[in-house]
């Protein structure tokens, strides 16, 4: 972190603080962001954890998640006089304003320092102080060293371990991805001597399904996966109406698009769901074919090289036509990067 004398010396006295992170966050935007406030607050900050939106129940379990407060829940004017009477606003996971949507707005006019915690490409650079990196494998994995570069090791307990833990586990495809580094390993073994229980969190994302989330898994699986081989793409297709007839709940399509992905001999993988707001796309990718440059120029959105979401408001059949359409244009690419 540039500047960090001054960060260190801005939070050596309470300040009311309000941490957020991305729409939908996953593991590591919500472990991160609870790990955080539990250590501020045992520091003695008063401290507010706000998400743009619900998130899986498989994350309930984290120390910290009943006092989260979800922006979308009727809770705007709450968030707006939280966020109005910050000192320090911390921004989780997400390195542009809109990705939490409106409360971008509220963060972008309040009046306090602004602090980036982030892994994702290309930031906008709208904080006063940023701890961002791309060869960090996840936001949990920087919240951790910014705990221990404050002198503070010894402050992270067992349940902050377990959720800085869970980012970490997750946005390395269980230690299967690229971004799995020796300092991954490093960071996880401290976490583990902190009091991590690896076992435990493991179970409670994983082996915590519901029977409609298997049966939506089944039926996707054997139904829904359209393979195109002379593209060495493999997507899904989810309409609405589908997630409905299977009580879809946030998180049910979590992992979904790994599945297409570790089909032999594809390189990019794709989910394309319609969601009331917008249709939401979930790309993965092997090698050096950049799912990251393809959100990014076709679909309004962008993320890690080889995993990134995007956006459509055009209806769900028509995003899908637009993304098999454009597949023509990287079929030498996608062929090189697989040869």
């Amino acid at each position: 972190m540039e500047r960090f004398e001054q960060f260190k010396k801005l939070i050596g006295s309470p300040k009311k603080i309000v941490i957020t992170t991305h729409y939908k966050p996953d593991a590591d935007a919500l472990g991160s962001s609870l790990a955080l406030a539990n250590y501020f607050t045992a520091k003695g900050h008063s401290v507010s954890v706000i998400s743009p939106s619900d998130y899986p129940d498989f994350l309930y379990w984290m120390d910290g998640n009943s006092e989260v407060i979800n922006f979308k829940d009727g809770k705007e004017r709450t968030c707006g006089v939280l966020i109005d009477k910050a000192d320090l606003i911390f921004c989780i996971d997400f390195n542009s304003l809109k990705r939490i949507n409106s409360l971008g707005e509220l963060v972008l006019k309040a009046g306090a320092k602004k602090v980036l915690i982030d892994h994702h490409l290309d930031p906008e650079h709208f904080a006063d102080f940023e701890l961002w990196s791309t060869k960090a494998a996840a936001s949990a994995e920087l919240v951790y060293q910014l705990i221990v570069d404050l002198g503070d090791r010894h402050m992270i307990t067992p349940s902050i371990a377990d959720s800085l833990y869970a980012g970490i586990m997750t946005d390395t495809g269980q230690f299967k991805h690229p971004n799995t580094t020796k300092n991954v390993h490093y960071v996880t073994a401290e976490l583990m001597d902190l009091g991590a229980d690896v076992s435990k969190v493991g179970a409670l994302i994983y082996d915590n399904n519901s029977l409609h989330r298997l049966k939506f898994l089944g039926f996707a699986l054997s139904k829904k996966l359209i393979v195109m081989s002379e593209y060495r793409t493999a997507y899904f297709a989810i309409s609405a109406k589908e997630l409905k007839q299977f009580h879809f709940k946030t998180g049910d399509t979590e992992g979904l698009v790994n599945y297409a992905l570790s089909l032999k001999n594809i390189v990019l993988a794709a989910v394309i769901i319609e969601r009331p707001d917008a249709i939401r796309l979930s790309l993965r990718s092997r090698g050096t074919f950049s799912v990251n440059n393809f959100a990014r120029k076709h679909f309004n959105g962008g993320g890690h090289s080889n995993a990134a979401g995007g956006t459509s408001n055009m209806t769900h059949e028509e995003t899908v036509k637009k993304f098999i359409s454009i597949l023509k244009d990287y079929q030498e690419k996608l062929n090189s990067n697989y040869n």
